[in-house]
């Protein structure tokens, strides 16, 4: 796996001084655009990218310079407002940004091609949904923060504490997936969901960052094997290019 540029999500403190990207994605269905403030080894390009993969949604990529800061544009703030991140402008002139927002719609959209990763049965769904809560709360803080401090620090000297605080935060909540990953084969049961997928691009920049942490819990290393050895993410993991 090549070195990647930046796992974070356009903050602007990490990526002042980084040669940030444009997405531009056309769908083959309809003519719509999607626009990702984001380089293509982010983490949350790699994701939404993987959601399209999974939906077998075509998309061209056109990486933009905007180290001039054009992200903070005012006819761009009208889009997203926070001038960062990942927003999507359908041809209906519905706006969507925040890539966990863009894969659920992706997968509300384009559900029945590709591999189903919303369940539609209520109950199911709500599994679904809570397994994304604890990726978003008990995964997503610790590994973005070890990841980021030794990594990305822009010339600065990691915090070897910080650094360690997050890892050590992060083992203790894995010791809990296996428990859940012990009982079935997904986060939300027996079949795979976005909850899944959100924990692949960080989870696999861990060992670059010099933690073998997932690699001392069986059944998370079984299955986060299994998700990240899935062609969608292989397609992206050494950086999204166009299908088109």
């Amino acid at each position: 796996m090549a070195s990647p540029v930046s796992p974070t999500c356009l903050k602007e403190e990490q990526g002042k001084n980084l040669a940030l990207h444009h997405l531009q994605i056309h769908f083959s269905e309809r003519v719509s655009q999607w626009f990702l403030n984001s380089m293509d080894f982010s983490t949350c390009t790699q994701t939404v990218a993987t959601v399209l993969y999974k939906t077998n949604v075509s998309f061209e990529f056109i990486p933009v310079d905007i180290s001039k800061g054009e992200q903070k544009a005012p006819e761009y703030l009208v889009i997203q407002p926070f001038g960062q991140g990942v927003r999507l402008q359908d041809d209906d002139g519905y706006i969507v940004y925040e890539s966990r927002a863009i894969a659920r719609y992706i997968t509300a959209k384009y559900g029945d091609q590709g591999t189903p990763l919303l369940p539609k049965d209520p109950k199911a769904y709500g599994l679904s949904e809570q397994a994304a809560s604890i990726e978003a709360f008990n995964f997503h803080p610790h590994v973005s923060k070890a990841v980021a401090e030794n990594m990305f620090k822009n010339g600065l000297t990691p915090d070897h504490a910080v650094y360690e605080a997050a890892i050590s935060a992060l083992d203790k909540h894995l010791d809990v997936y296996d428990t859940i990953l012990a009982k079935q084969k997904y986060l939300a049961g027996d079949e795979i969901t976005l909850a899944d997928i959100f924990h692949v691009a960080y989870g696999s920049y861990l060992p670059a960052a010099g933690s073998n942490v997932i690699d001392t819990r069986g059944k998370w290393l079984s299955w986060f094997k299994e998700v990240s050895g899935r062609a969608s993410w292989q397609a992206v993991k050494d950086g999204v290019k166009s299908t088109t």
